[in-house]
């Protein structure tokens, strides 16, 4: 007999399992992007089979497939659309099946595979190591040679997993401690508060947006403490785990801060302040938004409204009440989204800072792209420039098709499908009207959107190819 006939049942389990091992082994180390995105997917079939469930549900039904698919690739991927009514449709379990899946899906799709294939590996191979270092600083692995002491080194990779998660348990109890106050002035039962105060902690530090109560914030409105609370969670989550890892390291120290975290703090801190005045001017005669309120209030939730359309997704407003103009101005904020590697979506603000300085030195006639004494490459700018193109093209076929689904009204489409690109949660309220083949094209977008358009292009590619020849020059007319 041959050794395979003789082999016992157990020894050929071993075998596949090694198989097994060794084929994630290989694929966590030669491609972490393609990893990145199996195990979103993965994660998403799984919580959409738990919300299928009939105890899932508050009327012990089985959700429809389409609803909970949404309800899975929404939690996953931070967004906050949603297809049903989140505060009541869920029972118990629902709720804390949407509370883990946030948690899960604010790790990030490239930090979420280094942890999963350190696991699985026992160690990190070197590509792995350089995607999760490009992760935490775009301009290491677009940049060429860059100073190492702006960068996460490859030997700093495991605190730097370590920190993403340690940071997110202890914001989240905090900002959970300071909300826990607010609940209890709004009324909210002492016990009802020690539920509410993490989900609204997790939802704001997340960028997610869910609330638990089926009123929303209303009960809140002028609760302005409470209300400021959710802002810093959204904005320590929207500037992403890099930059909380280096003001965790040099908080005081300036000079120590790398290119990555000014750009992204002062574009973050500018867009914040711009998109506030911006809506209220253009909303403060509007009667059915802020034109019925006093000025205190009208300029509160106008900023407060400027901070949540850059991921956060919480909502006093409503919405669909916004004149075109401010929709127009709310879809560019939610384009833009949050900072590289953090619960927010969209093309990020550095993208969105580097495309800005390349213009201005254009502008002013210089041969580089350069800010605060450092040169950007230019392999950077055309990585930037990549994203936009790729995110622009993502959100125009989705509008189309989507509008072409419902015939509904080409901004509140626009509108919703940039939410759902940067998982940034607002709606008009077209989403929970959408048919089942718009539920699933919106899914896709927001997947997408998650997943990142760079991450994607990683995924595609099987092997990057080193080009030993230079070909002749020719500039084509542009302009």
């Amino acid at each position: 007999m041959t050794d395979a006939v003789r082999a016992t049942p157990a020894a050929r389990l071993r075998g596949i399992g090694h198989e097994f091992m060794e084929f994630f082994r290989d694929l966590t180390q030669r491609s972490p992007a393609r990893f990145a995105i199996l195990i979103y997917l993965s994660l998403i079939l799984v919580f959409t089979g738990l919300f299928s469930l009939p105890f899932a549900a508050e009327d012990g039904r089985v959700t429809p497939f389409a609803d909970a698919f949404f309800t899975a690739v929404s939690t996953i991927c931070v967004t906050g659309l949603a297809t049903v009514d989140m505060a009541t449709h869920w029972s118990p379990f629902g709720h804390v099946l949407v509370f883990i899946g946030v948690q899960i899906g604010a790790l990030g799709v490239l930090t979420l595979a280094s942890i999963l294939g350190l696991v699985i590996s026992r160690r990190l191979g070197l590509r792995a190591k350089l995607i999760a270092a490009g992760d935490t600083n775009p301009l290491r692995t677009h940049g060429g040679p860059v100073n190492e002491g702006q960068t996460v080194q490859l030997g700093q990779i495991g605190g730097l997993l370590a920190t993403v998660a340690l940071s997110t348990l202890v914001i989240e109890a905090i900002i959970a401690v300071l909300l826990y106050p607010g609940l209890l002035i709004a009324g909210v039962e002492w016990h009802v508060a020690l539920w509410e105060a993490p989900y609204y902690a997790a939802m704001s530090f997340t960028n997610t947006g869910f609330t638990p109560n089926p009123e929303g914030l209303v009960p809140f409105e002028h609760n302005y403490y409470f209300l400021t609370i959710l802002m810093a969670g959204v904005f320590l989550g929207s500037i992403g785990f890099p930059v909380i890892y280096a003001l965790r390291q040099h908080l005081f120290s300036v000079r120590k801060w790398s290119l990555h975290v000014k750009l992204t703090l002062i574009t973050t801190i500018a867009l914040f302040f711009a998109g506030g005045v911006v809506f209220l001017i253009l909303e403060y005669d509007n009667l059915l938004t802020l034109g019925t309120q006093d000025a205190w209030d009208t300029t509160f939730q106008a900023f407060f409204l400027s901070a949540m359309t850059r991921s956060g997704g919480f909502a006093i407003l409503d919405v669909g009440e916004l004149n075109g103009s401010s929709l127009l101005v709310g879809c560019m904020l939610m384009f833009v989204g949050g900072g590289s590697a953090s619960t927010a979506g969209g093309i990020k603000v550095t993208t969105l800072a580097v495309i800005a300085l390349a213009v201005w030195s254009e502008a002013k006639g210089r041969q580089s792209n350069q800010v605060f004494g450092r040169r950007i490459p230019s392999d950077v700018l055309r990585v930037a420039l990549s994203v936009v193109a790729w995110g622009a093209t993502i959100v125009a076929l989705s509008t189309i098709v989507i509008t072409q689904l419902t015939k509904a009204d080409l901004g509140r489409v626009l509108f919703d499908v940039i939410s759902g690109f940067a998982t940034v949660g607002l709606s008009t309220g077209l989403t929970a009207e959408l048919p089942d083949p718009g539920i699933y094209v919106m899914a896709i977008t927001i997947i997408m959107g998650r997943v990142g358009t760079v991450t994607l292009a990683a995924a595609v590619a099987a092997s990057s190819r080193s080009q030993l020849y230079s070909l002749p020059v020719e500039r084509p007319i542009v302009g």
